[in-house]
């Protein structure tokens, strides 16, 4: 049984709120170590699990989210880490990837012990669902440059946090082993 799982957060998103000018550039610089952590994951055989917002739209399921992302005006930022056939797919509605979904339960079934955290906020949701693995006891590794901010300073102090208080693994993407 496979150890690990990556998790994307948050990447299949239309960029349709307060802080999307400050986050877009971000996430263009994060983008290609995140496209290739998806892709080492797939070939090593590792499950690759979206955990992303429903943007309060109750009735929609991932296809909807992901058709709604890629008509818009941001589906650059998309179309690159769209989940394929085999990835597995975790709607959320706060910030935590764990908070009232079913991803503990999931991760337990795949036996899965270790996570691996790309995509946005570093300070919001990376941040909050590192936590939430930590006190779950499984090991996580967060890459620095697989993850977007809106405010650098608050990210890099995100990092600092989940390192020190988490101890989660901060590295490059590329030396992320799977």
């Amino acid at each position: 049984m496979p150890d690990t799982a990556l998790i994307v957060i948050d990447m299949i998103n239309t960029y349709e709120h307060q802080d999307a000018d400050q986050l877009v550039p971000s996430v263009r610089r994060a983008l290609p170590a995140i496209t290739r952590l998806i892709s080492r994951a797939r070939e090593s055989g590792v499950e690759v699990i979206y955990v992303n917002d429903n943007f309060g739209r109750w009735r929609s399921h991932h296809d909807e989210l992901l058709d709604t992302a890629l008509s818009g005006p941001h589906a650059d930022l998309v179309e690159p880490v769209r989940p394929d056939a085999d990835s597995l797919f975790v709607v959320k509605a706060r910030h935590s990837i764990f908070f009232q979904t079913p991803l503990e339960y999931l991760l337990s079934q795949q036996g899965i012990d270790r996570v691996v955290l790309c995509g946005q906020v570093t300070e919001q949701c990376v941040l909050y669902s590192a936590l939430d693995a930590h006190i779950r006891h499984l090991r996580t590794s967060v890459p620095y440059d697989a993850v977007a901010h809106i405010h650098p300073d608050l990210a890099d102090a995100a990092l600092r946090m989940m390192e020190r208080n988490m101890g989660a693994e901060i590295g490059a993407a590329d030396e992320v082993r799977f």
